[in-house]
């Protein structure tokens, strides 16, 4: 009787088993196909892939790519065009549900689409400001003309000059310097922007439609002179560190990471607040210099093929095509979310500067 009743658990147990094994095989099935669901790519009208669910943002890529960008410039523009299109969903999302009525964060929209054409050459106007700014090229960079300002240069070449920095720190400072100069460049493409904006403006008859837009310029304004005390302030850093060289307590060693911590201390925060922020911020950072990473991998991945290519052994092509592709992918990707991260972050630290000014 006892050995029928063990028979009989075991029975039960192996059915047990059978059902959980099923279930959990299902499980992954399900999850797997939502995922796969949910990282499917858009089709267009005609029911052909295509890389966005928005036509213009679509049309932008199939022109860069038609343009030859360098591997990291078109993977850095499908990164910014994967922000605009999210950015873009989010708004159709809320202006569905009866906010945005004065058009601000539509034009806020607008202004970024046109920044992110200007940047990467597509706005149709001659630019003489280098638009490749690639820090893989430092090697490539002349002599006492390294980052097309006076004032940089300057300071540049007086601190390279001075023995104060060790060869690792002068990287570090140079990237710094590249930072800035991108960030002015940036200042340059939303002033050109606004200008453009402005003799549309001139243009306008209706007295209501140009209300809206002049409390839309007056934003834009906000913005920009937002953006050039940012400017001056890193600068000023720039300078000090030039003089003063890097301390032993430096939190950070990548830019974008050291202007969110300059920002946060100036946000006036608690001591609990900073230092969650920082903590946040050495992830960040981490995320960025593996970003970094894949960037020269993906360089290098495209020098390889070209040279590849040129020797015509199709099986050896084949095989540094799939590499390279990958490699693009993971850029593209990694690149959108430490720009998502970047975006979410600049965010979290005004907002809270904000409600601490408030009080």
């Amino acid at each position: 009787m006892c050995s029928l009743g063990l028979k009989s658990n075991k029975s039960e147990e192996l059915i047990l088993q059978c059902f959980v094994a099923l279930c959990l095989g299902v499980g992954v099935m399900a999850g797997k196909y939502t995922r796969e669901m949910n990282e499917a790519k858009p089709s267009d009208s005609d029911g052909q892939t295509v890389e966005f669910r928005i036509a213009k943002l679509n049309q932008v890529w199939e022109k860069a790519k038609r343009m030859q960008l360098s591997p990291v410039r078109l993977a850095e523009l499908h990164s910014d065009l994967k922000i605009q299109e999210k950015d873009e969903m989010q708004w159709k999302k809320l202006k569905a549900e009866g906010f945005d009525e004065n058009g601000e964060k539509e034009a806020q929209l607008r202004r970024n689409f046109n920044v992110i054409l200007a940047k990467y050459g597509m706005d149709g106007k001659r630019d003489t400001r280098p638009l490749e700014s690639n820090s893989l090229k430092d090697h490539d960079t002349k002599e006492g003309d390294a980052f097309d300002d006076p004032r940089l240069d300057k300071l540049w070449n007086k601190a390279k000059s001075s023995g104060k920095f060790s060869n690792e720190e002068l990287l570090s400072l140079k990237r710094e310097f590249q930072h800035h100069k991108d960030k002015i460049h940036e200042y340059n493409i939303l002033m050109d922007t606004i200008s453009r904006t402005e003799e549309i403006h001139k243009n306008v008859i209706s007295p209501l439609e140009g209300d809206a837009k002049e409390h839309v310029l007056h934003q834009k304004h906000t913005e920009l002179k937002q953006k050039m005390k940012d400017l001056n302030q890193g600068f000023e850093r720039l300078r000090k560190l030039s003089h003063e060289g890097f301390t032993e307590d430096s939190e950070f060693r990548e830019p974008r990471v050291i202007e969110l911590w300059e920002a946060a201390k100036r946000a006036n925060l608690s001591k609990d607040e900073l230092d969650s922020l920082k903590e946040e911020l050495h992830h960040f950072e981490t995320k960025v210099e593996k970003h970094t990473h894949y960037q020269e991998q993906l360089e290098l991945s495209h020098q390889k093929l070209q040279h590849v290519e040129a020797l015509g052994d199709k099986e050896h092509i084949k095989r540094n095509q799939e590499k390279y592709n990958t490699l693009s992918e993971k850029t593209r990707d990694m690149g959108y979310k430490m720009k998502k991260h970047l975006q979410d972050l600049s965010n979290k630290i005004s907002r809270q500067g904000l409600q601490h000014n408030e009080l």
